[in-house]
C-alpha cells in the first residue's frame, strides 16, 4: 500500500556530509511522523532523528548539532542532512514513516534503508 525510496547514502571522508532522502508513494491519505533509524552491525537499531507532522524534531544526543531533518509535505519526502559526519556513523539508514492511508489504516512503514560508510 505505502512504499519508502531512500537514496544518498554512500561513503564519505570524516568531516564530510551527506544528504539522505526518503520518499513515500502509494496509498496515503496523510503523513504523520517521519524519522531516520540506523542500525551499525553487531547493534540494534536507534532513532537518529524524527519529525511530527507539526514540526517538532526529535535527535539522539550523538547527533544534536550535526544532522538536521526535514520534511517536504507536498513532495512526501523527508531528509535527513549529515554534517561533520564521524567514522562511528557508520550503519545502515532506514526512514520510518506513519502513514494513514486512504483505507484510513494507520501504520508504519519502513524504507529499505541505504548505506552510510564513514571512513579515511
Amino acid at each position: 500500500q505505502v512504499q519508502l525510496v531512500e537514496s544518498g547514502g554512500g561513503l564519505v571522508q570524516p568531516g564530510g556530509s551527506l544528504r539522505l532522502s526518503c520518499v513515500a508513494s502509494g496509498s496515503i491519505r496523510r503523513l504523520n511522523a517521519m524519522g531516520w533509524y540506523r542500525q551499525a552491525p553487531g547493534k540494534q537499531r536507534e532513532l537518529v532523528a524524527d519529525m511530527s507532522s507539526s514540526g517538532i524534531t526529535k535527535y539522539a544526543d550523538s547527533v544534536k548539532g550535526r544532522f538536521t531533518i526535514s520534511r517536504d509535505n507536498a513532495k512526501n519526502t523527508v531528509y535527513l542532512e549529515m554534517n561533520s559526519l564521524k567514522p562511528e556513523d557508520t550503519a545502515d539508514y532506514y526512514c520510518k514513516v506513519s502513514v494513514l492511508t486512504r483505507t484510513a489504516i494507520l501504520g508504519d512503514y519502513w524504507g529499505q534503508g541505504t548505506q552510510v560508510t564513514v571512513s579515511p
